[in-house]
């Protein structure tokens, strides 16, 4: 990735998805039919969102670009200013905000139901070249390639930024998705990339691969440094190579993995913009996905100052 400037905290561009999470927990399995009690919550969330605020919280410049409907946008702008985001909104004047509702399992798993709103409007207009000004790494979260107006405006932009030797790293979001558009799509619209950040159903979905070092070995073909996110086992980094370096996580109780892997890629990317080293980067997003799946929602309570 791109070195941070030497007078401060490097900038990222998030680009992605901004959605209001409705969080359910059951109290035990759905009656089909009936009733089960359960906790509600609505909280501010999607993928691109969680990125860019766990980032700020990790002490970086973070500049986020996203549509959202019109009578949200000046709300949503101020919330994601007071967390230390520079919010760079289109206002949809016709599209609502995408809203994400969340089954969680006993276990801290999760199911989605997902009305993506505005987020499915992003179009290249929304995304100038200007927001490219003194970044050092673009940020995409995949939800951006699943429809044909946004995947052409982030296509656009990541041009962009290769053409000003601006780092880009790249999330695969969901593997329900993936399966939908074509796993070799994906990997396609994005090669290139000099990270990509992947669950393990990710990359299995991705490179059809059973075994994890066969996975990266595959990936790595298409970006430069494949970092695949195991949840309770861990973590791995490698390339065309294979693994080359594994971290298992601490154990903890699981209250909601909403974020986690959001909350990983801020850990680890803010580790290697201040050049702190591959296994100390893993270290830290291993570290901000345990403390994330220990709390409800996929962003930290507040903004935290930098260590």
């Amino acid at each position: 990735m791109a070195e941070p400037a030497a007078t401060g905290p490097a900038l990222v561009l998030v680009v992605g998805d901004v959605m209001t999470d409705i969080i359910v927990r059951p109290e035990g399995p759905l009656v089909v039919g009936s009733d089960r009690r359960a906790a509600i919550r609505s909280r501010p969330g999607g993928s691109g969102a969680n990125q860019a605020v766990w980032l700020a919280a990790f002490g970086l410049e973070v500049r986020f670009a996203a549509r959202v409907g019109a009578a949200d946008r000046d709300s949503f702008a101020a919330r994601f200013e007071r967390l230390g985001v520079e919010a760079v909104f289109t206002a949809d004047r016709e599209l609502p905000s995408g809203t994400l509702v969340t089954i969680l399992d006993p276990d801290g798993e999760r199911s989605f139901l997902t009305d993506r709103g505005a987020n499915a409007a992003l179009c290249e207009a929304d995304l100038s070249g200007e927001l490219l000004d003194e970044v050092a790494l673009l940020v995409v979260s995949g939800y951006c390639f699943f429809e044909p107006g946004p995947r052409k405006a982030v296509m656009g932009l990541i041009a962009a930024a290769r053409a000003r030797r601006i780092a880009v790293a790249v999330d695969p979001a969901s593997v329900g998705f993936l399966e939908e558009i074509g796993p070799a799509n994906f990997l396609a619209w994005t090669a290139g990339a000099n990270s990509i950040f992947a669950n393990q159903s990710e990359a299995m979905t991705l490179t059809g691969a059973a075994g994890l070092d066969a996975q990266v070995r595959a990936l790595g073909r298409h970006y430069g440094r494949v970092i695949v996110k195991c949840g309770a086992a861990g973590a791995v980094l490698g390339g065309r190579a294979g693994i080359a370096l594994r971290l298992p996580a601490p154990v903890v109780e699981v209250i909601d993995s909403t974020g986690a892997g959001d909350a990983f890629a801020a850990g680890f990317i803010a580790a290697d913009l201040a050049g702190e080293g591959e296994e100390q980067s893993l270290m830290r997003g291993i570290a901000a996905g345990t403390d994330a799946v220990r709390r409800l929602g996929g962003q930290p309570p507040a903004p935290r100052l930098p260590s």
